[in-house]
């Protein structure tokens, strides 16, 4: 029997690119239910509309508002929590804005999962969260902090509740990122526009960061993260990669880095390699759960003093042919090339 066997979970943030494309994984499994949870009703619409399924239940609210996410949660027993605030600039200009939904909200979310005995809980982060220079990533990196804690609360222990978290690079082709930005100016005969020619960022699937919310879902002790490993590329490659692939000729610009971003990504910082574990395809970073009182404890298994960090400039770079044939796995890019050459 299934661990989804009659089992109801809840995705908040259930509208975006990572809701949608766990749908698409389970609407057919034999999950008793699934409710969304977001504050996009016209979004909800869609998906209502798209899915055409009773074992959907889609439920209007916000996680700033601790009660409507605890009315979401009864006889809730998986959470998946997606909702955020993900775009580094919006959140560099409006920070209390970030900090509401992605900390305060993120709270509300486990504090509510908690109170209803879920049973696991896996918050999605960023790498932006490691090393954090922008808010984004600062309030990225204060959610993971808050499961890790929530996971220590005795409440959490008493009812056999599990907290993890995950933290993944460059999602391609979700929703306002950077793939369907060049495709659209493609489309339209705009400059493609790149912000520095030798930035790198991870690439990953929207396929493959639902795999590793399963993943940590079905592994994790409490306060884990995980991390799945993925191939980097400079922008210019990527950029070059997608102007081949549609045949076009339009003008590449350099229009120079945003507010708030960095030359390069960090999946895993040198202090959590010191401790991870390789899975294979993941790393697996074991929370610190001793209390404050650390001279009752004994380190029996020591840090690696040789570690260094796990990031988009020291991962597996994809040169223009490998970044095409990593976007030709995509169903969006096959779809929006195929029209345009139509």
């Amino acid at each position: 029997m299934s661990i989804f066997t009659n089992k109801v979970l809840l995705i908040t943030g259930g509208t975006g690119s990572f809701g949608n494309a766990v749908l698409e994984r389970f609407v057919d499994s034999d999950l008793k239910e699934i409710r969304i949870f977001s504050r996009d009703e016209k979004k909800q619409d869609d998906m209502r509309h798209r899915f055409n399924n009773p074992k959907i239940n889609f439920i209007i609210g916000d996680v700033r508002e601790f009660d409507s996410i605890n009315n979401a949660m009864d006889n809730v027993n998986y959470v998946f929590n997606a909702a955020a605030l993900k775009q580094v600039p919006s959140c560099e200009f409006y920070p209390m804005q970030a900090v509401r939904t992605n900390i305060l909200g993120s709270e509300n979310v486990l504090e509510a999962a908690v109170r209803n005995r879920v049973e696991r809980v896996v918050v999605l982060s960023t790498d932006k969260a490691a090393y954090p220079i922008n808010t984004m990533g600062m309030t990225k990196a204060l959610m993971e902090k808050l499961a890790i804690s929530k996971s220590r609360d005795h409440r959490a222990k008493q009812n056999g509740t599990i907290i993890c978290a995950t933290r993944y690079g460059n999602v391609m082709c979700s929703r306002g990122s950077i793939i369907p930005l060049f495709i659209d100016q493609i489309k339209n005969g705009l400059p493609m526009t790149i912000t520095v020619s030798e930035m790198t960022r991870f690439m990953m699937s929207l396929e493959q960061a639902v795999d590793l919310v399963l993943f940590a879902f079905e592994h994790a002790k409490p306060g884990d993260l995980f991390v799945q490993k993925a191939p980097a590329a400079t922008i210019k490659v990527l950029a070059e990669a997608i102007r081949e692939l549609f045949h076009a000729n339009n003008e590449i610009q350099i229009i120079g880095a945003r507010h708030g971003e960095k030359m390069y990504e960090t999946l895993c910082t040198k202090e959590e390699m010191s401790k991870a574990e390789d899975l294979r395809d993941f790393y697996r970073v074991p929370a610190d759960l001793r209390d404050l009182n650390y001279s009752n404890y004994v380190d029996k298994f020591g840090h690696r003093v040789d570690s260094s960090d796990y990031n988009s400039d020291n991962t597996k770079r994809l040169n223009i042919e490998q970044m095409k044939a990593l976007l030709m796995s995509l169903d969006y890019v096959k779809e929006e090339l195929n029209n345009y050459n139509k």
